[in-house]
């Protein structure tokens, strides 16, 4: 079977599938650190444009070396927010605190590259998220009034530890995945509030008066149903509350598998969701920016996770023509031909 170019692909459900252009592998790695430079209206950059400042810092960020020096600094730096954490140092004080003047003169120099990188639009340096914490995390230390030695500025210097995110796709895609599940989790913890808050009421009813400690009042029974989630108090409970009545083990029972099994396996699918949302968009970075699938103009998240879809449908579709291959080569000569279904 003979496939040509112009002939339009179709999956197994019926519908043809859109092509879908291929990026250029280095365009699409500099997209993924978020360091893309944009050309100017028209296609190519000019040759000046390649020799100027701009073209130079854009070519120093998308080089694998930058890349690795920054990741190395950025550990050595944790490495020495940890040396300063002992008592004690003695000499090594005065060489730490050079160490950390030193850091903060190369992160500088680093941000500057980045803004410099995109030309006469440095504008478009704050569009990407992992942008806008890097110039954060580093321009907080030069804020006054965080001077010596504050947790707030302990904090911020070890927040810069969290930079090393943005070079690893899998660590991205896990953030990613966490946000884009900020709207389910706060479904879900409605949810497992107004379970709780009812469980708490009905511990206070039943054992408010034998129990005081635990269920005294809502705010007791919250705190002992919370801690019953890790099931560690199960069996003490189970055995408090049969000596009030046995139609209490309904009460743990039940609290049990709505609360600890299904809200938890709810929770779950929302994160595993997210997660494969975050792994599709991270997978068609760069493809088809002009795609719109759902026809509202603006081509978003949502067509780039639908030109996943139809990859993954292209996949099912050349799977099936390798297995029919496949078995049209291993069938003997003599035998009788398969008939193809008709289109008809």
């Amino acid at each position: 079977m003979i496939i040509s170019h112009a002939d339009p692909i179709q999956c197994r459900h019926g519908y043809p599938l859109s092509p879908v252009r291929r990026p250029d592998p280095a365009s699409r790695r500099r997209a993924l650190i978020g360091d893309t430079v944009p050309a100017p209206r028209g296609g190519r950059r000019t040759s000046d444009g390649k020799r100027g400042l701009a073209g130079h810092c854009a070519r120093i960020v998308a080089s694998r070396p930058f890349e690795v020096a920054i990741v190395v600094l950025i550990m050595a730096n944790g490495v020495v927010l940890g040396i300063e954490t002992y008592p004690n140092l003695g000499a090594a004080g005065p060489v730490l605190r050079w160490t950390e003047w030193m850091f903060r003169a190369v992160f500088v120099v680093e941000i500057t590259i980045r803004v410099l990188a995109y030309g006469r639009r440095p504008q478009d340096f704050f569009r990407h998220g992992w942008n806008v914490f890097d110039l954060l995390v580093t321009a907080a230390i030069f804020v006054p009034g965080l001077h010596g030695d504050s947790a707030v500025l302990r904090f911020i210097r070890v927040a810069r530890v969290l930079r090393l995110v943005r070079f690893s796709p899998g660590l991205r895609t896990i953030v990613a995945a966490l946000w884009r599940s900020l709207p389910g989790v706060a479904g879900f913890l409605a949810l497992a509030a107004v379970t709780l808050y009812v469980y708490g009421m009905a511990g206070w009813l039943i054992f408010g008066d034998r129990y005081p400690e635990q269920y005294g009042d809502i705010g007791r029974s919250l705190v002992t149903l919370f801690v019953l989630l890790s099931l560690e108090t199960l069996p003490d409970l189970l055995e408090q509350g049969l000596e009030v009545s046995p139609w209490t083990l309904l009460y743990y029972v039940s609290f049990v598998m709505i609360a600890v099994n299904l809200l938890l396996n709810i929770l779950i699918a929302v994160i595993v969701n997210s997660m494969e949302e975050a792994r599709r968009l991270e997978m068609t970075e760069g493809l088809a920016s002009d795609y719109d699938s759902d026809g509202d103009g603006i081509p978003d998240e949502v067509d780039r996770i639908a030109i996943s879809q139809r990859l993954d449908d292209l996949r099912m579709v050349i799977a099936e023509l390798e297995r029919e291959l496949r078995i049209e080569r291993e069938e003997p000569p003599g035998a009788p031909r398969r008939r193809q279904p008709s289109d008809h």
